[in-house]
């Protein structure tokens, strides 16, 4: 699902909601739980899961092509844990009848 397409599904299901209004809530979410994170926050949805920043240490890396080390950098990256009800959901849902795009 793509952005767009949850914007069609929420202007879809909330009939009251014209489609600007909702790309407004949709990108609106977005950035607040975009910001939260660069600030540090953890974010928690419960039923579907959490957000929150993990750090990866600096390390020596190797540059394939040449073969010199290489210092990699500490990085802080967004990371998402499923809840319990989305695992679930997942687990017991019927197999796709077609590949997903990645």
């Amino acid at each position: 699902m793509t952005r767009s397409d949850l914007v069609d599904h929420l202007a879809e299901q909330f009939k009251q909601l014209t489609h600007r209004d909702a790309e407004l809530a949709v990108k609106t979410i977005l950035d607040a739980m975009s910001e939260a994170l660069v600030k540090g926050h953890r974010i928690e949805l419960r039923g579907f899961g959490s957000f929150a920043i993990s750090r990866r240490p600096p390390r020596q890396g190797r540059n394939p092509r040449s073969g010199e080390q290489v210092a990699i950098p500490e990085k802080r990256v967004p990371h998402f844990k499923p809840g319990k009800a989305l695992r679930e959901a997942v687990a017991h849902a019927p197999s796709p009848t077609h590949k997903p795009s990645s």
